[in-house]
């Protein structure tokens, strides 16, 4: 994302807290009068002092009265500017990742399948967190160092306007250094934030599959490969700091050539111009610390800067992805699922070189039990995929209850089914917040019927708080097929019309699996249910079976009738049981 592109997105987020942001700009006005109005007491309690015995104390104390006052109210506004500014960030901060958070939840799940999940929780953390800081310093000094620099410019041509020539005269040399060094960090701390991103999408998905990485020995080739990413992130923000850090000391050093100019100006002109005091010259020398000051902490802030556009950018980047569309061809009305499903001439490939599902048509009756088997890739989860509405097909229609899904919103065709997946997922909180996930108001006699008929009741009662254990993100301890059955009983809890079952027993015991299968045989009972099975020994009872291949059906029917014709389905069978 370009960088005009984020700053405008950027000022965009800001607008909402406009009156803050003014606020703030006024807070920052007075603090800078404020301190603008010290070196003029400062120059007239010099004046004052014209030798011992001759020093009008009265009047001194008055200035110091003063400057006491003004250094007071210069700390208040400041701190009340500090107040605003955080106000503004961490609003600012909130919102985004709100924006960032709520994004992921409606972009499609092709989006998910096609970026490192890693990478995603580095934009919505680490790269908001980097931005919040550079926002921080950039409303705290780049507003009052802005201010300061017009009111001390203000103030030097008032007093003598030659010498505030030379201040201006070499003033470009700092903006031009600053200006050339900044566009090169910019460039290296966008690198060192994809590659931060690339590490954390390492870490997260090694540390998620850790046991497969130790089982199969490939903890030293993980380990080079940390290595080679965490040297890229150290070579990239060795080189972007390197080189936001010229940046203070090339400016500082313009700086201290142009309060040597002053100093030297000035002396000549008290010596020449007896209307030029000794209090004019120090006034003078404030104004120009105080004039480049400002440029040696902008230059400061512009490190921060670079770094918070490069994450700010990669944030908006993300915001910027289109959403999952609904599609809807015209307004639904909620009606009642009859179980009748219908797949209409559907084509849908996930790369549009390479074919998948071709012309697909499927009429499925309400009740009916639809088992589908085939080899790796021929497209059985796909199937799932596009019932549910996690892909969009190319081509054709699928129609639940005479209905395009098409023209229903995604939230009201999935509520008609119940899932379980082989890729078990459960939640950190108590083992009935999990049953209940799909129904929060479900009732403790409704979520114990649902555990003992998916046969979880026994080894839950067996845990150390029954159904108030607390177990962690996806299970904790549980054993894959404890988990599984969780997820079962999770589904026979809201016991929806239709049913998918995608290798919903392949993770337990061969005994547990029998009874399940009675329980999903009484659970599947007048609800139309789509089983995807490996193992042909759960679908024999089956209404109908569809064989694919190649994104095809190239055969239907019972159990005894595929058997019958000796055909591929056949084939697949003898393979598993001779």
């Amino acid at each position: 994302m370009r960088r005009k592109e984020t700053l405008r997105a950027l000022l965009h987020d800001l607008s909402g807290y406009l009156p803050l942001v003014l606020l703030s700009l006024g807070l920052a006005a007075l603090s800078v009068a404020s301190l603008l109005y010290l070196p003029i007491l400062t120059g007239n309690a010099v004046d004052l002092i014209i030798g011992r015995d001759h020093v009008d104390f009265d009047e001194l104390f008055a200035i110091l009265r003063r400057m006491g006052v003004t250094i007071i109210a210069a700390a208040l506004f400041q701190w009340l500017q500090n107040v605003c500014n955080n106000r503004i960030t961490y609003g600012v901060v909130r919102s985004m990742r709100a924006n960032v958070y709520r994004k992921l939840m409606s972009l499609p799940l092709s989006y998910a399948d096609t970026h490192a999940h890693g990478d995603l929780v580095s934009r919505q953390i680490s790269d908001i967190d980097q931005l919040a800081d550079g926002l921080l310093m950039g409303f705290t000094q780049l507003f009052s160092g802005a201010l300061t620099i017009a009111g001390t410019l203000f103030f030097m041509f008032r007093e003598y306007a030659w010498i505030a020539l030379v201040v201006v005269i070499l003033t470009p040399l700092s903006m031009v250094t600053a200006r050339f060094i900044s566009r090169y960090s910019y460039r290296m701390f966008t690198l060192q934030s994809e590659a931060r991103g690339a590490q954390t999408a390492l870490i997260h998905e090694m540390i998620t599959h850790q046991k497969v990485v130790q089982a199969f020995g490939q903890e030293e080739k993980v380990q080079a490969r940390f290595d080679g990413m965490n040297e890229k992130v150290e070579q990239y923000s060795l080189k972007a700091v390197f080189a936001s850090s010229l940046t203070n000391p090339t400016t500082r050093f313009v700086n201290y050539l142009v309060y040597a100019a002053v100093a030297v100006a000035g002396a000549i002109l008290v010596i020449k111009n007896p209307t030029f005091t000794a209090g004019s010259l120090t006034a003078f020398l404030a104004y120009a610390n105080q004039y480049t000051k400002p440029f040696n902490e902008i230059s400061g802030v512009l490190t921060e800067l670079q770094n918070a556009f490069a994450c700010a950018a990669r944030v908006y980047e993300l915001l910027g992805e289109q959403n999952e569309t609904e599609n809807a061809l015209s307004p639904s009305e909620r009606t009642p699922f009859d179980g009748r499903v219908a797949f209409e001439n559907v084509s849908f490939s996930y790369v549009p070189e390479q074919k998948l599902i071709e012309d697909l048509n499927l009429p499925v009756t309400p009740g009916q039990r639809v088992a589908i088997v085939g080899p790796t890739g021929s497209g059985k989860t796909t199937l799932i995929n596009l019932l549910m509405r996690f892909y969009e097909v190319d081509h054709g229609d699928i129609k639940v209850s005479g209905r395009s899904i098409y023209v229903m919103p995604r939230k009201e065709v999935r509520s008609g089914f119940g899932m379980v997946l082989q890729e078990t997922w459960l939640r950190h909180g108590t083992i009935r917040d999990n049953i209940a996930f799909g129904k929060p108001d479900a009732t403790e006699e409704e979520i114990i019927h649902a555990a003992k008929e998916a046969h979880a009741h026994s080894f839950i009662r067996r845990l150390p708080q029954g159904y108030d254990t607390v177990i962690g993100e996806d299970g904790g301890t549980l054993s894959e097929g404890q988990k599984q059955l969780l997820c079962i009983a999770r589904v026979m809890l809201i016991l929806p019309p239709m049913l998918i079952l995608d290798e919903a027993t392949s993770s337990i015991d061969t005994r547990t699996e029998l009874a399940v299968q009675d329980a999903f045989l009484k659970m599947m009972e007048g609800h139309t249910s789509f089983i995807v099975a490996h193992r042909l020994s759960t679908i024999r009872s089956a209404d109908i079976i569809l064989v694919m291949r190649d994104g095809h059906i190239v055969e239907q029917g019972s159990h005894a009738e595929l058997l019958a014709k000796r055909g591929f389905y056949a084939a697949l069978y003898e393979s598993q049981f001779g």
